[in-house]
């Protein structure tokens, strides 16, 4: 079976994932903007924890936490951090995570990483270096978390149009947890998908050195 989204000289055989598989995570796969009704089991979600876990990470820190707003309360106190343009496609989904990242995270280090016995105290006394480590891996199991969704047979919309500050008054009181991207989880609604755009070709994004 081919892929037609792929480089028509590509060799199928290359890919260690199968057609079907490519197309669910990556060909084919959209950003989701409208929902159906149908509900989100609280098996499934924890599914897509049990993929999105296994994301690498600098150290295996994993400082991502993920807080599943889906009931009515819940939802009303999220769309009023929410921008404007977002409201209507989050009403629609029946879970939106809310990805957050844990700025005491080095707490865990010790259970993460114990062939690393120093790194919680060096992270602990260096605040750059402790939110930098954070930041881009927070962002990198981000990524990981979309795939996951999609992995779970289940639409995802990643969005950045919020008030981060806003969604953490209401949720993260205490200041531990910092909202990074909210995703839009569910079943595709009828006017789900948007045509897909250009993306760069390999021999624009691409050097070998």
């Amino acid at each position: 079976m081919s892929d037609s989204t792929l480089a028509p000289d590509i060799d199928q055989a290359l890919y260690a994932l199968s057609p079907e598989g490519r197309k669910l995570l990556f060909t084919e796969a959209k950003t989701a903007y409208d929902f159906s009704d149908k509900p989100v089991g609280d098996d499934r979600l924890q599914a897509i924890y049990e993929l999105f876990k296994w994301a690498p990470t600098s150290a295996n820190i994993n400082p991502l936490r993920i807080a599943y707003v889906r009931t009515e309360e819940g939802k009303q106190r999220l769309l009023t951090g929410v921008a404007q343009p977002n409201q209507e496609q989050t009403a629609s989904a029946p879970v939106t995570a809310v990805l957050a990242a844990d700025t005491r995270y080095p707490e865990y280090v010790p259970f993460l990483a114990p062939s690393n016995p120093q790194l919680q105290q060096m992270l602990e006394a260096n605040q750059e270096l402790r939110e930098s480590h954070m930041d881009f891996n927070a962002v990198l199991q981000a990524g990981y978390f979309v795939l996951a969704v999609r992995a779970a047979g289940l639409a995802a919309g990643p969005m950045k149009g919020f008030n981060a500050a806003a969604v953490d008054k209401e949720f993260f009181p205490d200041g531990r947890w910092r909202s990074i991207l909210l995703v839009n989880i569910g079943y595709p609604g009828a006017e789900a998908y948007r045509d897909r755009l250009p993306r760069p070709s390999y021999e624009q994004a691409v050097q070998l050195v």
